[in-house]
């Protein structure tokens, strides 16, 4: 009896350590994790969820963006979307034509959003091209 119970509990616990190791995989803050190290783009979002921040990773620099839901003509839709940087220092290296990829990105999603970037990206954007 006790050996089949020690059996049971071993299967028991060989079920739990599959499960935990798909969590794991599918993890998308893993992921985000590691497309920053690899310095790819990678776009994590809640499409249904307005309340949940977007996050992005592009050439190892990550963004957060703050979506704020509003009216259109005909629906409640995402208008506002503020991005912002924790750390600034990733932006080195970041030209005006990546923020407007990364812009682009952003209205595939959210076609009636209007994007607000924070400091110091705006700086970016509104200095004059010689």
């Amino acid at each position: 009896m006790i050996l089949i119970l020690f059996r049971v509990l071993i299967l028991i616990a060989l079920v739990l350590l599959l499960y935990t190791w798909f969590q794991y995989i599918l993890n998308p803050e893993r992921r985000l994790r590691i497309a920053k190290a690899a310095k790819e783009f990678y776009f994590l979002d809640e499409l249904d969820n307005s309340k949940k921040n977007v996050r992005f990773v592009y050439k190892g620099c990550l963004f957060e963006g703050e979506k704020y839901v509003g009216t259109t003509e005909d629906s409640f839709e995402v208008v506002d979307i503020h991005v912002k940087v924790d750390n600034p220092i990733e932006l080195n290296g970041l030209t005006r034509d990546d923020l407007y990829f990364l812009e682009s990105e952003i209205l595939l999603r959210y076609p009636h959003a209007k994007i607000d970037w924070k400091h110091p990206i705006n700086k970016l954007l509104i200095t004059k091209i010689d």
